[in-house]
């Protein structure tokens, strides 16, 4: 502001001298004239060397700071002629190759760590000051059961129609839980925070723990099966052929025919339990399925035809909804039906007759649905679904359900199983991704 004062004062006396040439001329005063056009011609060469050295210097660096305000790392200053300023324009200028050097090393940083998150197993959920999903990775849609991050932003996590954000929207700030879900999903889930200009962001890590879960889960359910088998089986085969020989010996004494009908019971209790051992083997021995093309209605409906009878015997209404573009889907049709029949026996018994069993299947993508209006499912049996050994019934033994998932697992379809809020408890099998 001083310099532009200063230079205005020197035009104003450019001006004056100006004016008093023009009366000296016009009044024919010589002298006069000389020394005006002599002090024109100084003030001309002290304000060209201001404006050289003063002046334009300051306009380049003006020029800098617009350059910084608005962050153009690429636009360079010229020099200007002058040692000192071409001082300031030199560290200028190496001052914007830092920077411009620096922010692309944050944006190349940037970039990897976008890619990093982008690829992770992990799922990422990050919230904004309204606690709504500003970024969701593929692995979180992936665990939700979404296919496009659009259909997840802008939402409340306890909004999102997934039981995996109903889990997450349960937890605390720095709070770290791990979650099974009805599909038997295993998740590690962590609320944490990071903070950026100077507000807390939220979000969330979920690692999915399921197959380490799950392979820990069948090397210790195997080998207890393992020896159960082999000690039962040794012990009862032992126990069988004692009884045969001590009844084959008394059926020869009429006296004791009461004393062999407990021997047959006997042998005919070691027989079932023998058969109850060997149930438990057959889930450890699995075959690894051998799927082919097959019509998905054709598969239901001859399951549908062999459980007929059990929901006739119930007072069980058996409903069967195929769906009319018929899917073809690769499955071992052998350990599917027993699959499917599992699952019918299962909806049998959770109605105390007199029920329904909707039978549905989908074509995009391929899939079935089986429900019932039994009992439903509590939140407390939820966790503990698809866990060896574990069983709601008097008498199971609690390998069904484990017997559906490795079948399932085998095939790669993804599948779940939880009573909704309309009353129905429905077992979801989905073939396609």
């Amino acid at each position: 502001m001083k310099l532009r004062v200063f230079f205005l004062i020197w035009v104003l006396l450019l001006v004056a001298v100006g004016v008093v040439l023009f009366f000296a001329t016009f009044r024919s005063h010589s002298l006069l004239f000389y020394v005006g056009e002599g002090l024109i011609c100084v003030c001309l060469c002290y304000l060209f060397h201001f404006y050289r050295k003063t002046v334009r210097p300051l306009h380049v660096l003006t020029g800098g700071m617009d350059l910084l305000r608005e962050q153009d790392f690429s636009s360079r200053l010229a020099r200007v002629g002058q040692w000192e300023a071409d001082v300031i324009v030199e560290l200028f200028n190496r001052l914007m190759d830092r920077l411009k050097n620096e922010r692309l090393r944050l944006r190349e940083q940037n970039h990897f760590l976008d890619l990093l998150v982008h690829v992770s197993p992990m799922g990422v959920v990050v919230l904004d000051l309204e606690s709504e999903v500003s970024m969701i990775n593929p692995a979180a849609l992936r665990f939700f059961g979404y296919s496009s991050a659009a259909s997840a932003l802008e939402k409340r996590v306890e909004d999102l129609d997934a039981p995996l954000a109903a889990e997450l929207a349960r937890l605390k700030d720095g709070e770290t839980t791990t979650v099974r879900l009805t599909d038997s999903q295993v998740y590690r889930c962590s609320r944490l925070a990071f903070i950026d200009n100077g507000y807390p962001h939220p979000f969330f890590l979920v690692e999915s723990l399921t197959s380490e879960v799950m392979k820990a889960e069948r090397k210790a359910y195997e080998k207890v099966i393992r020896m159960m088998a082999h000690e039962v089986n040794n012990t009862m085969a032992g126990i069988i052929s004692a009884f045969d020989m001590v009844g084959d010996s008394l059926s020869e004494t009429p006296e004791t025919n009461e004393l062999c009908d407990v021997m047959r019971a006997c042998v005919e209790r070691s027989h079932r339990l023998s058969r109850f051992i060997t149930n438990f083997a057959d889930v450890v021995k699995i075959p690894e399925p051998r799927p082919l093309p097959t019509s998905l209605n054709d598969c239901v409906t001859g399951c549908k035809v062999f459980m007929e009878n059990v929901c006739r015997e119930n007072n069980i209404r058996l409903h069967l909804c195929l769906c009319e573009d018929c899917p073809q889907v690769n499955v071992d049709t052998v350990l599917f039906e027993q699959v499917m029949v599992n699952i019918l026996k299962n909806a049998v018994e959770s109605i105390d007759r007199n029920g329904d069993i909707y039978i549905r299947t989908f074509a995009s993508p391929a899939g079935l649905e089986v429900a019932d209006t039994g009992g439903g499912i509590s939140r407390e049996v939820e966790a503990k679904l698809f866990s060896p050994f574990f069983s709601t019934k008097p008498q199971g033994q609690g390998i069904g359900l484990v017997f559906i998932r490795e079948v399932l697992t085998r095939h790669g379809f993804t599948f779940s199983l939880r009573t909704d809020p309309d009353g129905l408890t429905r077992f979801r099998i989905r073939m396609e991704a």
